[in-house]
């Protein structure tokens, strides 16, 4: 799909070498990345393409687990941080299968309003992934268990979070979705 490369392109542009950067904390980093990555899909999310968004947001959000695991000094694949993310999904629960329903039946039948529920629902779930990917990098890191129960307990956490500064990021999307 090009979208998928378009964005991938997009985000190797601004964040290749951030794991390599001396200016940034490894929580700055982090922080950039998954915010980066928020924003661009919520962009790609936000363009016409009713149901398709989990196939196009999928493959970028395992883009973000690769790039957090290469700041951890862990990396990973593609397909290893796609494995992580299906998981992640298994463990949360049906809380993401859902929000793609809600997104594509937005896009369908009220398309006026796809911009406003889009972003913050896009930015929102794609923070929450990111957080909770880096969570779990840090514990496989330093050798600690994941326990299944506080997944699901910051998942809520950082949904909620994410859905908060999907309102200061609304402008930046709004500036990116061109770009896709």
């Amino acid at each position: 799909m090009d979208i998928i490369e378009a964005a991938k392109s997009k985000i190797e542009a601004e964040i290749t070498n951030i794991e390599s950067r001396s200016d940034l904390s490894d929580d700055q980093k982090r922080s950039r990345i998954i915010h980066i990555f928020s924003v661009t899909c919520a962009a790609v999310a936000v363009q016409p393409i009713p149901f398709a968004d989990i196939f196009v947001l999928t493959p970028i959000q395992a883009y973000m687990g690769v790039r957090l695991s290469a700041i951890r000094g862990m990396p990973l694949s593609d397909a290893e941080a796609t494995d992580l993310l299906k998981e992640i999904a298994g463990i949360v629960g049906l809380g993401m299968a859902a929000q793609q329903v809600a997104l594509g039946l937005y896009k369908v039948g009220l398309p006026f309003l796809a911009g406003f529920t889009t972003i913050p629902l896009v930015y929102g779930l794609t923070y929450a992934i990111g957080r909770i990917m880096d969570f779990y990098l840090e514990k496989k890191s330093k050798g600690q268990a994941v326990n299944n129960a506080d997944l699901k307990r910051m998942w809520e956490k950082f949904r909620e979070e994410g859905k908060q500064k999907a309102k200061s990021a609304k402008d930046e999307v709004m500036s990116k979705k061109d770009e896709f």
